[in-house]
């Protein structure tokens, strides 16, 4: 799998091209390659030249992200830049300053003002400060992501204004870790490649039939005999189920301890990204099952789950054990401070639930009608909870079957039509669906030239045109929809490399879906200024997939 950089050099951007749209240029041949797209930007006349001379100036309230900008920028040019509260005669500066007047744009809006004599960065609250410096660095010579010292090159930033803000609040990726084990150095990479293109939340998936991920202390045997398999299935279940498997006959697992979630979390936190854990239940329990096999019904010894696919292991719905799994949120909420929890609730399998007596006896002494209404009964337990202790429960669609939680928050994934749904019923919704947003899915249709994937066709240009809000939902509900979210689940992506291939550059076209005005989306113009991003993304060290068939 080989990544291919195309240096095209500086683009030429005609004015007349573009004279209708909300970014507004004045005469340069010089194109700037800010993904996503800012709302209004004003390309003038001249160029700051960044220099060892200038200086930070950041009053206290903003003193974390002066450090931060003087951080980014330092490797590259061997600057150490200065951070000061008061500015110095005659020294050029980068002033970071919160502004009350810009409430108007939100709490992560910004306005970025480049002349030849000084950077001036202002937004009403720190996430602005932040992004406009993501900002800042994307319009700085490609080099300057470099870790290391780049002689030669002369660091300027051209003239410009900028006021940006974003369209969603929910601009998310879905890592998970729970099928193939991710080191947590790359996990912390990934939250870069996030906050660098202004997304804001990473759903981190850390349970599942193959694995258990997250240390539990009062459950100890979660990871130690949930977080390890005893080898994987080699490419995909076959079409003929009584067929052989092969499998690759090797060990594989690993776990997060408390204090390598804090530590993400606080990362993640300071580049301004939500950590959204997700805990599977009732379904994809198997690994949870094989730790503690007394959780369900079907009385039997399980190993943690080796092939791909869903198991009919379930949770059993008994306050046995729904004490245990808010056991596990209670720790989990004292590791993320995310508003949202996610529980999952999607593909569970119901025929443990309907072969048992005691199942049966639950439903009947609840007064339900049916195995999709205990799960209502289960999911509405941890909303009920989740909600006691100041948190919201989300979950994928398939909560709305046996009756949809009073918080719960509901994410999209099997087609639009349960985010509709639930937003005429007035509840929250992250738009997920598989046909714009499973990054798991293959990039192109030559799938004989592109690695294994789960299947599907989800091109670059399709996820770039996806708009979240559906054209069938009345306006008056469209202020549920909360955002979008790419998902990149890793039952064919076993190494690191492989996840950034199948994200990048797709969920960078799904960072400027979520936060670009609509009207002003041009895939052809995104193109352009992607071409000066994969030459960032390949100083990274970032596998991407190069457009194109």
């Amino acid at each position: 799998m080989l990544r291919c950089v195309r240096t095209h050099g500086l683009l030429l951007l005609f004015i007349a091209a573009l004279s209708a749209s909300p970014m507004v240029t004045t005469a340069t041949s010089r194109v700037v390659s800010i993904i996503p797209r800012p709302v209004q930007l004003e390309i003038r006349d001249g160029s700051y030249r960044l220099t060892p001379a200038a200086s930070i100036v950041a009053g206290k309230e903003v003193s974390f992200e002066g450090h931060q900008l003087s951080a980014m920028l330092w490797p590259a040019t061997g600057f150490a830049l200065q951070v000061v509260e008061k500015a110095r005669a005659g020294v050029p500066v980068i002033e970071l300053k919160l502004d009350p007047a810009l409430e108007k744009l939100g709490e992560e809006g910004y306005r970025l003002s480049v002349t030849p004599q000084k950077v001036s960065i202002r937004a009403s609250r720190p996430a602005g400060i932040f992004y406009a410096c993501q900002s800042l660095r994307q319009l700085l010579p490609p080099e300057i992501f470099r870790a290391a010292r780049v002689a030669n090159v002369e660091w300027t930033i051209p003239c410009v204004r900028i006021e940006d803000y974003p369209r969603f609040r929910w601009r998310g990726a879905t890592l998970d870790s729970a099928r193939h084990f991710m080191p947590k150095e790359f996990v912390r990479k990934f939250i870069d490649l996030l906050a660098l293109q202004k997304m804001n939340t990473m759903q981190w998936h850390l349970t599942d039939d193959q694995g258990w991920r997250i240390e539990i202390r009062k459950y100890p045997r979660l990871t130690e005999i949930g977080a390890w398999r005893k080898e994987t299935l080699v490419g995909r279940l076959p079409d003929d189920r009584t067929a052989p498997l092969e499998f690759d006959g090797k060990p594989h697992g690993g776990y997060y301890s408390q204090d390598d979630i804090r530590e993400i979390v606080e990362y993640a936190r300071a580049r301004h990204v939500n950590v959204v854990p997700e805990i599977e239940m009732p379904g994809h329990a198997q690994a949870a099952r094989a730790a503690y096999p007394e959780l369900g019904y079907s009385g039997k010894s399980l190993e943690v789950l080796t092939k791909w696919g869903v198991s009919e292991e379930i949770f059993s719905a008994s306050e046995k054990t729904i004490t245990f799994l808010q056991d596990v949120l209670t720790e989990v909420m004292e590791l993320f401070p995310s508003k949202f929890i996610h529980t999952g609730g999607d593909e569970a399998v119901k025929t443990q639930w309907k072969a048992s007596e005691e199942a049966q006896a639950r439903i009947k002494e609840l007064g339900l009608k049916n195995e999709e209404e205990l799960q209502g009964y289960f999911t509405r337990r941890m909303d009920e909870f989740l909600t006691s202790k100041g948190r919201r429960l989300i979950g994928w669609d398939e909560i709305l079957e046996g009756g949809l939680a009073p918080n719960a928050v509901v994410m999209s994934w099997r087609g639009v039509k349960g985010g509709i749904a639930a937003a005429r019923a007035g509840h929250d919704v992250v738009m997920a669906p598989t046909g714009y947003t499973y990054f798991d899915y293959y990039q192109s249709s030559n799938t004989d030239k592109e690695p294994l994937a789960i299947g599907g066709y989800v091109p670059l240009e399709l996820v770039y045109k996806y708009e979240p809000i559906p054209e069938e939902l009345p306006a008056e509900y469209a202020k549920h929809v909360l955002g979008a979210q790419g998902q990149l689940w890793t039952e064919y992506m076993p190494t690191p490399k492989q996840v950034e291939y199948m994200a990048f550059p797709r969920l960078a076209a799904l960072a400027e879906v979520t936060w670009t005005p609509r009207e002003s989306k041009d895939y052809q113009e995104f193109l352009e200024r992607l071409s000066t991003y994969l030459m960032r993304l390949g100083i990274l060290d970032v596998n991407y997939r190069p457009p194109g068939n």
